[in-house]
């Protein structure tokens, strides 16, 4: 009887070698979230524990072709982590980093840094942040990105946000991505094309992953991606003013960030943070989004219910540009529950977003 796919997959990576500690990846327990389908389709992801990162990338593809060469196989989906145990920082180490918290002096690139220098097909991209999470950035990005592909500019949609990825619901891709010649297929949804690392690993699986780990799958997620021509990449970020923001800047391609907030005063203490963060590294801020800024109720009154202007009132006082307000509209959590985002509808919601594209397009035309 023939023993069933996941096992001669699994059988197959234990001949791989951890090149950070010579063993087997199987007995090292770096085969994480391994998948394979009735319709042969194959995903794992292998989380390194140190070592050379030239060395597990190339124990990656020695996998994916070991594991290709499986009867039954069709394709194979898969990516690589890599991280290392740093010691702790000396006094000197830490007075500099004090110094100059961005280490952009004589620091060596990271993963994400040199993957988006082989973005070499992408003219501009743009950051969209916020200082902090639950004010509806994600779905900002995704309605921003089809709004802007409406006005026939070749848009990517990059989801950095690896701990909570939520690109593939909002623009419904409920499929994994698939490979060809060794490049990830960036998916195509209402005129942009799009990628995550929700479309590429267990939607079950817990990513309990370090910084460093992370950091190298967004690199992949630039790097082993066949983006082609774009005019645009939108990069939805994770909340907050960590890592991803750090490589992007450093990278020296990052063209721009919109920053989205709600009007409380608890978002606006995190945009002015944001706002520094991104003026102190010379990067332009193409302006402020306001979402959440009211509800309309049946007569038309307007419901401040997080508070009136205040994003508006704070990139006024931060000298920044303030792109417009984004009602709360019940249709846009459906239309995005559901993976069609508004902006691709005749929904008056679309020409609110359009608007924003607009303003957005028109920076980028600028530079």
């Amino acid at each position: 009887m023939t023993e069933p796919l996941a096992i001669r997959v699994r059988n197959a990576l234990d001949g791989i070698v951890n090149p950070a500690t010579g063993r087997s990846l199987v007995a090292d327990g770096a085969v994480k979230g391994l998948s394979a389908g009735e319709d042969g389709v194959v995903r794992f992801t292998l989380e390194f524990a140190g070592g050379d990162r030239r060395a597990c990338e190339a124990a990656l593809e020695k996998a994916k072709t070991a594991v290709s060469a499986i009867d039954g196989v069709v394709s194979v989906s898969a990516i690589a982590t890599a991280h290392a145990e740093k010691p702790a920082p000396t006094a000197q180490q830490v007075q500099s980093a004090h110094a100059n918290p961005l280490g952009l002096q004589n620091q060596k690139k990271r993963q994400i840094e040199e993957a988006a220098e082989t973005l070499t097909g992408v003219k501009r991209i743009i950051a969209v942040a916020s200082g902090k999470g639950g004010v509806g950035k994600s779905t900002l990005s995704a309605n921003l990105a089809v709004a802007m592909g409406r006005l026939g500019i070749r848009v990517g949609l990059l989801d950095a946000d690896i701990y909570g990825p939520s690109l593939p619901t909002l623009l419904g891709l409920h499929r994994r991505a698939e490979m060809r010649d060794g490049k990830l297929i960036p998916f195509e949804a209402h005129g942009i094309r799009a990628m995550s690392i929700g479309v590429i690993v267990d939607p079950d699986q817990a990513l309990a992953w370090r910084g460093p780990m992370v950091m190298g799958a967004l690199g992949q997620l630039m790097r082993d991606v066949e983006w082609g021509e774009l005019d645009v990449m939108l990069v939805d970020t994770p909340p907050g003013t960590g890592d991803a923001h750090l490589s992007l800047i450093q990278s020296k391609r990052l063209s721009g960030a919109v920053i989205v907030s709600t009007p409380q005063e608890l978002a606006l203490a995190d945009v002015r943070r944001g706002v520094a963060l991104f003026r102190k590294t010379g990067t332009p801020i193409i302006g402020v989004i306001e979402n959440m800024a009211w509800l309309e109720g049946p007569g038309g009154a307007k419901q401040h219910l997080f508070g009136e202007g205040g994003a508006q009132k704070a990139a006024r006082d931060l000298g920044a540009p303030f792109l417009g307000a984004v009602p709360i509209y019940p249709d846009l959590r459906m239309a995005s529950d559901s993976g069609t985002p508004l902006a691709a509808t005749d929904h008056p919601c679309a020409d609110v977003f359009m608007a924003l594209a607009e303003k957005i397009a028109a920076f980028t035309a600028s530079i």
